[in-house]
């Protein structure tokens, strides 16, 4: 069974505050300003309770990892003015729901999920925004296109009507040395404005960082942070 660790909406609150301090200090360190960051709230494993508390602490833009979790909890904020990205990797035989239940795709990373999303973001009579997830290491669990596909993948999204193709997010290696993952970031920021300059596309985002490296994300030009722990304190455990 799973074993939930309690959270308060103070605590929330509490550690929102921390947070928020921390992405204005990294701001601040590379001259931008901190309102150009924005926080999303990993929710995945977490209770609807608890991702109630968040919205009432200020948080309105979450991030889940899977589309039946999603869809499982969803009802439960019809009323509140919450968006829900999708941030884990989809299956192609999931896209029809995906892009039936969450506001954007941070996960697109081929041509034939591109085309699944295309056609159910027009049978819902949506323009459903995406992002292109790039693999930038060696770690063979990560999912995303590879560098040397990306502008292929970029092309084909451009030529579908129905998807909206807003930015670049990446998960890179876990590393203690913070200097380390600084690389990943850089590159993929250097990917995006090499795609501005090709393509024309103002490409606003820049999804990367979590909760153990979003300050260096910050520095190296993240305009979203995905953070999980961060804001709710260890995952649930199983008993």
């Amino acid at each position: 069974m799973i074993k939930f660790l309690p959270m308060t909406a103070n605590g929330i609150s509490e550690k929102l505050a921390s947070v928020r301090e921390r992405i204005a200090h990294a701001a601040a360190r590379a001259e931008r300003d901190p309102s150009d960051v924005m926080l999303i709230a990993v929710t995945k494993t977490q209770p609807v309770e608890t991702i109630r508390e968040a919205i009432a602490a200020g948080l309105t833009t979450l991030g889940e990892n899977r589309v039946q979790e999603w869809e499982s909890k969803r009802a439960d904020f019809s009323g509140d003015p919450v968006r829900c990205h999708l941030i884990g990797h989809l299956q192609s035989n999931k896209a029809r729901k995906a892009a039936a239940i969450f506001d954007r795709v941070d996960s697109l990373d081929s041509v034939p999920l591109a085309q699944k999303l295309d056609a159910a973001a027009a049978e819902e009579g949506k323009r459903l925004a995406v992002l292109i997830e790039v693999h930038l290491s060696d770690e063979q669990s990560k999912s995303g296109v590879a560098e040397g596909d990306l502008d292929s993948l970029t092309n084909a999204v451009r030529g579908f009507t129905n998807l909206k193709l807003e930015g670049l997010m990446t998960v890179p290696p876990y590393f203690e040395n913070l200097e380390q993952v600084r690389p990943y970031f850089r590159r993929l920021r250097e990917l995006r404005e090499r795609l501005r300059a090709r393509t024309g596309l103002p490409l606003p985002v820049l999804s990367m960082g979590m909760s153990h490296d979003f300050e260096v994300a910050i520095e190296e030009g993240a305009t979203e942070v995905r953070l999980g722990s961060a804001l709710f304190g260890q995952r649930p455990k199983k008993a």
